[in-house]
C-alpha cells in the first residue's frame, strides 16, 4: 500500500512539474539558446522561429499573437537547466 502511494506521489509530481515547465495541450513551447531583454527583439524571434516552422503567425501587441486563426498569449519563463539559464516562451490559447 505505502509503494502504491508513492508511486501516485511520483506520477502527480510528474503532472504538475510538465505542467509548470509549460507542457500541456494546446500550449506551443519554444526555448531559446539567445537571451532577449528587448521585447521588440523578442517577439520577433517569436514570430521568426514560428514562421520557421511553417505557421502564420501576426503579433497584436499587449503579448496577444494570432497564430494559425486562433489567439494566443505569450508567457516568458526563465529555467535553469543543469545551472544554465534558459528562456522559454510558452504560448498559451486563449480562451
Amino acid at each position: 500500500m505505502e509503494m502504491f502511494l508513492m508511486f501516485i506521489l511520483a506520477i502527480l509530481l510528474l503532472f504538475g512539474f510538465n505542467r509548470l515547465m509549460g507542457y500541456k495541450k494546446g500550449n506551443i513551447t519554444i526555448d531559446f539558446d539567445d537571451r532577449y531583454v528587448n521585447h521588440k527583439q523578442y517577439v520577433e524571434a517569436i514570430k521568426q522561429e514560428l514562421s520557421s516552422q511553417g505557421r502564420q503567425v501576426s503579433y497584436e501587441g499587449n503579448r496577444k499573437f494570432i497564430i494559425d486563426g486562433r489567439s494566443y498569449v505569450f508567457m516568458e519563463q526563465n529555467v535553469s537547466m543543469g545551472g544554465v539559464p534558459l528562456q522559454r516562451t510558452i504560448l498559451k490559447p486563449k480562451k
